[in-house]
């Protein structure tokens, strides 16, 4: 199964009836930049957003990085009104967020309502809910499925436990198990403290040793801390260029590389930084 090039590691989200603030998530050096038109937006307000949110997408030259929208979810009134909408843009977004995705159907109800000549947008899956666990294996099969994002907020709302790292541990593994079998990448719910940079940094770093490939934020000043955390460093470049050189040297073999033992998985890791380092370069 062949999926889309996996985009860059901080994502941030805004409110879609917020356009003072479309240029700055735009320009603020988030990899992929998310206007919202879910949970960021009352029931009232939802054409309105859905109106204003096209002129995200509408520019006078290419986005510095990827643009993509959160529509409503499937079973709602305002889900379907969204891919109404979202199939008569003039300016269309490049990747679309599927809310309470529950089933490898949503996935391909999205592919079918928008897909184009000349358009095949990112569909990318929330799993926010307890019934998504229980079905990950099948979600993860939709062959238009780009990757995971995890809604940290919704799936403790559900199961009614906290918001900490301890509480999660479980959904965000159960995940990132899920998203690596199926040779997808999975992005971690935001940090909802917003003036608190020790423990987005805190948070990221958990994430990252988990396995996830990004971090969702939204506030423009979380994208460095991200990305700093995210991007591999020249320290763990280095250390991987000296393992695959060791492997050459060993054949393959079980060997010891600044006093470690090193064999073939930890060989295939560092190829797999490696390459990622030198594609990046």
């Amino acid at each position: 199964m062949t999926h889309s090039r996996r985009p860059g590691r901080a994502w941030i989200i805004t409110p879609g009836l917020r356009t003072d603030r479309f240029e700055a998530a735009r320009t603020c050096g988030a990899s992929v930049a998310v206007v919202d038109i879910e949970d960021s937006v009352a029931l009232p307000d939802k054409q309105a957003a859905r109106t204003a949110s096209e002129t995200f997408f509408t520019l006078p030259e290419p986005p510095p990085c990827t643009l993509g929208i959160r529509m409503n979810g499937l079973t709602t009134l305002d889900g379907i009104k969204d891919l109404v909408a979202l199939a008569a843009y003039t300016a269309r977004p490049d990747l679309i967020v599927v809310p309470k995705v529950e089933a490898a159907r949503d996935v391909e109800l999205v592919a079918a309502a928008l897909d184009a000549d000349g358009y095949t947008p990112d569909i990318w899956a929330l799993i926010e809910s307890p019934r998504a666990f229980d079905h990950l294996p099948e979600i993860m099969r939709a062959p238009r499925l780009g990757g995971v994002i995890f809604g940290s907020a919704d799936y403790a709302a559900s199961v009614r436990c906290g918001l900490g790292w301890d509480a999660l541990h479980y959904a965000r593994s159960a995940l990132i198990n899920a998203a690596t079998a199926a040779n997808i990448p999975a992005i971690d719910a935001p940090t909802w403290e917003l003036d608190d940079p020790d423990a987005l940094r805190r948070d990221a770093e958990r994430a990252k040793e988990l396995g996830f490939y990004g971090k969702g934020c939204v506030h423009p000043r979380h994208v460095q801390v991200i990305d700093d955390v995210f991007t591999p460093t020249a320290e763990e470049i280095a250390e991987a260029r000296a393992i695959v050189a060791a492997a050459d040297a060993s054949g393959g073999t079980v060997t010891t590389v600044d006093g470690h033992m090193r064999g073939t998985p930890f060989f295939n890791a560092a190829r797999a930084l490696v390459a990622e380092a030198d594609q990046t370069s």
